[in-house]
């Protein structure tokens, strides 16, 4: 009696090991993606109207930070998932130190937008405010 061998039975637990292992890794880079979109810090750009001063201020996300008369405050910032049109968008709380009367209430609380900031416009007479970048 000659004794066989099965190769089909080692060809399929191959497959399968291999169905298994791109499946997980698939999923990796999937989660990693979603990951990246979500950053920790904001970068904004002030314009103070008066003298005409452009200024770079890192916020991290959840930390309230005060540019002389204003307190900052980003609480979320994320990248768009489109490389060809990139958009960043950040949630942003802006109050006046000037105004005592009025402590509560925001300059601006919303999204902003990077790409058309005129959507959810900064008003202040001496402010001007720009998302450039979250990471």
């Amino acid at each position: 009696m000659v004794l066989k061998r099965n190769t089909q039975v080692g060809k399929n637990n191959f497959k399968l090991i291999y169905l298994v292992f791109l499946f997980y890794f698939c999923l990796v880079l999937n989660s990693n993606a979603k990951n990246n979109l979500e950053g920790t810090f904001t970068d904004i750009k002030i314009l103070d109207k008066i003298s005409s001063k452009n200024t770079l201020l890192k916020l991290k996300n959840g930390e309230l930070v005060n540019f002389k008369d204003l307190s900052i405050k980003s609480l979320k910032c994320k990248n768009s998932e489109f490389d060809d049109n990139p958009e960043i968008t950040a949630y942003i709380q802006v109050r006046d130190l000037t105004n005592k009367n009025n402590d509560e209430v925001f300059v601006f609380n919303g999204w902003m937008f990077s790409s058309s900031p005129s959507i959810t416009p900064f008003d202040h007479p001496v402010y001007d405010v720009w998302l450039v970048n979250c990471y």
